[in-house]
């Protein structure tokens, strides 16, 4: 079983963006408005934030770079 270690150490800024420039942050919503079932509004949105290296390494692994490389 895994342990928890609780830091006493308090983080600064700039080691939290660090942190997540390394890991990355993947938010993804949906959001549908309808109006007595007339869609009226459909927004669909992926904000990645990560450092390109991370982001690139990540794409590449689930195939995302293959179609931004091919020539059109």
């Amino acid at each position: 079983m895994a342990q928890i270690q609780k830091s006493t150490d308090s983080s600064s800024l700039a080691e939290v963006i660090d942190r997540v420039l390394d890991k990355g942050i993947v938010i993804d919503a949906f959001v549908k408005v309808s109006l007595v079932g007339i869609e009226l509004i459909s927004i669909e949105a992926r904000i990645v934030i990560a450092s390109v290296e991370t982001y690139l390494k990540y794409a590449e692994a689930i195939g995302l770079t293959a179609s931004a490389a091919a020539p059109a």
